[in-house]
């Protein structure tokens, strides 16, 4: 049985249209077909490329700043525990260089200060201050210490009080 119009006569097909002979076609299939996938594919790709670099960095300076945390900490104990000025220097050093690896940080983007109040750094009840500087550099980028590249600067500082009986 054929479809018919509202006066009982079956449809005409239109000619010049697509499926002008009265057969519906499909007309989203041709040369676009597929297209949705390579877009897809590049525009996430342009997303998700500078989002997983800034979680690295983030990542980074995070690390950086454990880092710096527990070197100061650590160095400033190291100190007050040794015998003399020059073995304590030593040992706060060896400290940072620890915990820094720790971390994986590279060393010589550290520096550390030492502050002793009063000037007598050993004497019982004196305050010993360890700053270590730390500069995190840019992940996955060659030449940023030429360039003088960072991610950030970091510091922390930690103070120790010599004890009394030693």
């Amino acid at each position: 049985m054929r479809p018919s119009s509202r006066n009982g006569a079956a449809p005409r097909p239109v000619r010049g249209v697509p499926g002008g002979d009265g057969v519906s076609r499909d007309l989203s299939a041709g040369p676009e077909q597929g297209s949705a996938v390579i877009e897809f594919v590049f525009l996430s790709m342009l997303l998700m490329v500078p989002l997983v670099y800034f979680i690295i960095t983030v990542g980074q300076i995070q690390g950086g700043s454990f880092a710096v945390v527990g070197a100061a900490d650590q160095a400033a104990k190291a100190y007050v525990a040794q015998p003399d000025a020059a073995s304590g220097r030593a040992a706060a050093e060896q400290a940072v260089l620890l915990a820094l690896a720790d971390y994986g940080q590279p060393p010589e983007n550290a520096s550390i200060d030492t502050r002793c109040e009063p000037a007598d750094c050993l004497a019982p009840g004196s305050a010993v201050t360890v700053t270590v500087h730390l500069a995190v550099p840019l992940p996955f980028v060659p030449f940023s210490d030429v360039l003088h590249l960072n991610a950030s600067q970091l510091s922390a500082s930690a103070t120790q009080l010599v004890g009394r009986f030693r």
